[in-house]
């Protein structure tokens, strides 16, 4: 049912990976660990995969996309604390002037959606045009809400304007390839073959009617019915939306989490300086619609009740819709991915909790 390797002392978290398929049904999956710049699990298994397997993370990708902002930082080309429209000039209409970009990555430009009956999800210039000219959303619910698709044009506008590439090309120059990463913010066509298709569990799909404003702005496109074609489709993986449209097999992710924590290989990208202010707290509280808390660095998760990225308080990473988990915790030396096939809304899923819990008890 499994392949891959653990090395010795972690062969329980294979135990638990292949918990996953005998008593959760899972369809296909892959988890990966590193501890201190070393991968340790490389797991995969299931329907349609291989060792070579790239899967969809959803917004698993913002962890890549605060690392590029992280890395702009460090070179003196942006200031987390400097308004974006210092950057992106046109952002500064109906009354974002003063929006800083440490508010964008932490969720609190008040953007969390926009009207994409208006514009392709796939046309980066036409979205960001359009939220350029949007006015912020005065509804007080709106000051600390996840900006789930929003977040990646005004991430990736901010490192066009700054760097001249867009976000994925930056990554995969960046990050990618002196790191040896599969990893990617769009997927090269040539490399559509190797894709696991995403699959929608029953119910995660729905299209309800909605009479609230705030809840009318944030109708996620990628959720609705039929999406799921959108998910799957080379359009898709080749737009590389820098808030969710990353694809990466686990132990790419898991090599990327741990090139924050020191050398890999002799490769390390950020100075640890930097992933020390990208993990600094930036804000926490309730979110409105999931009623669950959130905390934020610039832009990468950290540590809340619960624990989806595991138990350590030091914890930073992303989360992915429907199940996938991308993080690292400094004070084990530990980073690690999981990665699915199948999308799913329980709450919580014991599929990625039951992993990282192993990965834990080492």
């Amino acid at each position: 049912m499994i392949s891959g390797w653990t090395a010795t002392g972690f062969e329980h978290v294979a135990a638990a990976f292949e918990r996953n398929f005998t008593e959760r049904q899972e369809l296909g999956a892959g988890f990966a660990a590193y501890r201190d710049g070393r991968p340790v699990v490389d797991l995969w298994g299931g329907r349609d995969w291989r060792e070579d397997t790239i899967q969809l993370i959803f917004s698993g990708t913002k962890g890549l996309a605060s690392a590029c902002v992280l890395l702009l930082v460090e070179r003196g080309l942006v200031a987390l604390d400097a308004p974006l429209s210092k950057y992106w000039p046109a952002f500064g209409a109906a009354g974002k002037d003063a929006i800083t970009v440490a508010e964008v990555l932490s969720h609190q430009a008040r953007l969390p959606g926009t009207d994409f009956s208006k514009v392709d999800l796939l046309d980066h210039d036409a979205v960001a045009a359009q939220l350029a000219a949007q006015a912020p959303s005065d509804d007080p619910r709106a000051a600390f809400m996840y900006h789930a698709t929003t977040w990646g044009w005004l991430v990736d506008e901010l490192v066009r304007r700054t760097d001249g590439r867009p976000l994925g090309e930056f990554f995969a120059e960046e990050f990618a390839a002196p790191l040896g990463l599969e990893v990617w913010v769009g997927l090269p066509s040539a490399l559509h073959s190797r894709a696991s298709a995403m699959v929608a569990a029953d119910g995660v799909l729905g299209d309800p009617e909605e009479t609230d404003p705030l809840r009318q702005l944030i109708r996620n496109p990628l959720l609705v019915p039929g999406a799921d074609r959108i998910w799957n489709s080379a359009e898709y993986r080749s737009a590389g939306l820098a808030a969710v449209g990353g694809f990466a097999t686990a132990r790419g992710m898991a090599r990327f989490y741990a090139a924050l924590l020191g050398e890999v290989d002799g490769v390390r990208v950020l100075k640890p300086e930097t992933v020390q202010l990208g993990r600094r707290e930036l804000r926490r509280g309730i979110e409105p619609f999931w009623g669950s808390e959130l905390a934020y660095g610039a832009g990468f998760e950290l540590q809340t009740p619960a624990g989806n990225l595991g138990t350590p308080a030091d914890v930073f990473g992303h989360a992915g819709a429907g199940g996938s988990r991308h993080g690292a915790w400094p004070s084990r030396g530990i980073s690690f991915s999981y990665l699915m096939s199948e999308v799913r809304i329980a709450a919580p899923d014991e599929r990625p909790l039951d992993l990282v819990s192993a990965l834990a008890a080492v």
